[in-house]
């Protein structure tokens, strides 16, 4: 089974900037596709970002494309997303996911593991 642990959530004001992180941990060999999603309270979860473990091919929502970036770090089983120009609507809890396949589609909610969240709260 796989761990995940995000990090990094905070209180920024608009136009801030956050890096969050998420860990992976024990049975993480066979990850091939990871992803941060997120979801605000009365909404439904909803994609933000994908990365390919292999080659670090990424992928994006339109509505964080061009401020958003996801990477990854293999060697610490870790992917980060760097979140800029940060806008009040982009409040909410992040969470990460990891999958054992490798997606070509990764706005996608069946996952093989998630983690609990981290909280991002943007003020106007």
């Amino acid at each position: 089974q796989v761990q995940l642990v995000e990090s990094g959530g905070g209180l920024v004001q608009a136009g801030g900037s956050l890096r969050l992180s998420c860990a992976a941990s024990g049975r993480t060999f066979g990850i091939a596709a990871m992803g941060w999603f997120r979801q605000a309270p009365g909404k439904e979860r909803e994609f933000v970002a994908g990365i390919s473990r292999s080659d670090g091919a990424t992928y994006y929502a339109d509505s964080v494309k061009g401020r958003f970036t996801m990477s990854r770090d293999n060697a610490k089983n870790t992917v980060y997303l760097q979140l800029n120009s940060l806008k009040p609507e982009d409040t909410a809890e992040y969470i990460c996911a990891a999958d054992n396949r490798p997606l070509l589609w990764y706005a996608r909610y069946d996952y093989d593991y998630w983690g609990r969240g981290t909280q991002v709260t943007v003020s106007s």
